[in-house]
């Protein structure tokens, strides 16, 4: 859908391509009400400000969406199909500290991974794993909303330029 169709949708329309992006109700009712932009950069900037800043369990409930890192997405949802298309192809050694890192995080925050995998290699996102491990729980759900932001905002830009 083009941004113009998207400014112009019928809201159930609107809210059905946003939805896959983040599936965090508060984000997509401003987005969805937030129209029209003028362009992509206006939706990007609304896309990481929305609804700032997400509860606890709105991410926990975002998060239930997203398969761990380095796992192949299972299913044919919408946001499997995202996640496929954005996550970068790993060997056998960056999947296995892949496995242990997953392993290490859901151990000390009791949630999956979550890291803006487009744009980024296999050793980016370890390093960043590794270093975000050293982060106290609270400092981590500030890293997490801002990388659900970071993913949300490239997904409906991609849906919008589609």
């Amino acid at each position: 859908m083009s941004l113009e169709n998207f400014n112009t949708a019928e809201r159930a329309d609107a809210v059905a391509l946003v939805k896959p992006a983040l599936d965090i109700p508060r984000w997509i009712d401003a987005i969805v009400d937030g129209r029209p932009y003028r362009d992509l950069d206006e939706v990007a900037a609304a896309a990481a400000t929305a609804a700032a800043p997400f509860t606890e369990a709105e991410l926990d409930a975002a998060l239930a969406h997203h398969p761990r890192i380095g796992e192949k997405p299972q299913g044919e949802t919408a946001e499997a199909a995202l996640s496929r298309k954005e996550q970068p192809g790993v060997d056998a050694e960056a999947a296995a500290a892949l496995v242990a890192g997953n392993k290490a995080y859901e151990q000390k925050f009791d949630r999956v991974y979550l890291v803006r995998a487009a744009g980024r290699s296999a050793e980016e996102i370890l390093a960043l794993l590794q270093e975000r491990l050293g982060n106290t729980p609270e400092q981590e759900l500030a890293v997490v909303d801002q990388q659900l932001r970071e993913i949300a905002a490239l997904r409906l830009a991609g849906a919008l330029q589609s």
